[in-house]
């Protein structure tokens, strides 16, 4: 819509007439006529004068419908802290998730090795007799790991 029209529909909405809106703004019937048919436009402080006298932004006034852009910001503004608050919800549980599930695989590997590799107990015992003593050691090891898994006796050896 071009300033003229614009100037007419809201001379209208305030139920001024031409005449009325001229002495308003100090200017002759003519004047606000040839604006309103486009023929000549009022320069910037009689712009800003029509903007008070019906209370709308120079923006409005001209066309400059910033109100779109606005929403549009906004609505940018809102996707964007969308966009991050899911950021923020997947680094949040999805990091403890990777931890668990790292620990999970530790576990199993772990384990897995003890399925293929099962304990091989292997019992050892020595005995010897000492001053007509009889004296025994025992020792019960894992033949893959070499790990002791039991020992005693009566006596000690190295």
């Amino acid at each position: 819509m071009n300033l003229g029209n614009k100037i007419f529909e809201l001379r209208k909405k305030n139920n001024l007439s031409q005449e009325a809106l001229a002495e308003k703004m100090n200017v002759a019937r003519q004047t606000i006529s040839k604006w309103e048919l486009g023929e000549t436009s009022p320069d910037i402080l009689q712009a800003k004068e029509l903007s008070k006298i019906f209370n709308v932004s120079l923006d409005e006034l001209t066309g400059n419908d910033i109100k779109d852009l606005v929403i549009e910001k906004v609505s940018n503004t809102e996707k964007l802290a969308g966009l991050i608050l899911k950021i923020i919800k997947i680094v949040l549980i999805g990091i403890p998730l990777l931890i668990l599930f790292i620990l999970l695989l530790v576990i199993i590997f772990k384990n897995i090795n003890r399925i293929k590799n099962p304990i091989e107990e292997v019992d050892e015992s020595i005995y010897c007799s000492i001053y007509g003593e009889e004296h025994g050691y025992n020792i019960v090891y894992d033949r893959n790991t070499h790990r002791i898994l039991g020992e005693g006796g009566d006596s000690y050896f190295y």
